[in-house]
């Protein structure tokens, strides 16, 4: 058996928010409104900062799910691929590439595992040279998203997702490793026989060092430049509003400080 090196996305590998980065762009295309954006404000920063509980969390998922019912498929990939390299590329830590590198060398698949819609992660994974993409999926009907989730990948879903692959791909998961910086990935860090926390806050670090698990910061985004284009599949949508919020509160702050 072979072992795989499964990686979270948001703030593990890039140091941004792969859904905030869209958010302009995603209300230029007139798929958010400034109304969507700073309804969700308080609920993702709780999110942000691991304090959502799980009713918080339903609900925020719920609202999301509503949200993007009607969004053209098309419309979204278009948008994902055409703005991927300008808000995503100068965000990846120089830190996660060489542990991706790293894990390749030694002849490890690498998996990146994350809550952000596929639209979004497999463009993302593609430029990275990942081998398989764990990520939300939402139901598609006649080229349109119905709201519905098929497959939402949170929590113990993400765990869940991780062994599935492992039996799948033949991965020997005591062998294996897990990267990531948020306490709602614990399930999927306990999976691996190789957890890494990334970038910590005090909470999540002394359950690291509970667990024995290492502490890694990473501080140092690079801008790649891929040899290739993006994928042109059209893949499903939930996460690119999920942190929208952060820009809602970025120019509410500016509204306050116009100097700023």
């Amino acid at each position: 058996m072979t072992a795989a090196a499964f990686f979270d996305l948001d703030k593990t590998i890039i140091a941004t928010s792969s859904a905030t980065a869209f958010s302009r762009p995603f209300f230029a295309g007139g798929l958010i409104t400034r109304r969507d954006v700073l309804r969700t404000a308080y609920a993702q920063f709780l999110f942000l900062l691991g304090r959502a509980d799980a009713d918080q969390t339903e609900r925020l998922r719920a609202h999301l799910s509503s949200m993007v019912a009607g969004w053209d498929v098309a419309q979204v990939s278009s948008i994902v691929n055409e703005t991927l390299h300008l808000h995503i590329e100068p965000t990846v830590y120089a830190e996660a590439v060489a542990l991706i590198d790293e894990h390749h060398a030694a002849g490890r698949d690498v998996v990146i595992v994350s809550a952000s819609g596929a639209e979004v992660v497999e463009p993302i994974a593609a430029l990275l040279g990942a081998d398989h993409v764990v990520a939300t999926r939402m139901e598609i009907v006649d080229g349109r998203y119905t709201g519905e989730i098929a497959f939402y990948a949170y929590g113990e879903k993400k765990a869940e997702a991780v062994r599935a692959l492992a039996a799948e791909q033949g991965y020997d998961l005591e062998s294996s490793f897990a990267y990531s910086d948020s306490v709602t990935d614990v399930p999927m860090l306990a999976a691996v026989g190789n957890a890494s926390v990334v970038n910590p806050d005090r909470g999540l670090r002394r359950l690291a060092v509970e667990k024995g698990w290492d502490a890694l910061t990473f501080v140092r985004p690079v801008a790649l430049r891929p040899s290739f284009p993006p994928p042109r599949r059209s893949v499903p949508v939930l996460a690119l509003v999920v942190v929208a919020s952060v820009a809602a509160v970025l120019l509410l702050r500016r509204g306050r400080h116009p100097r700023a």
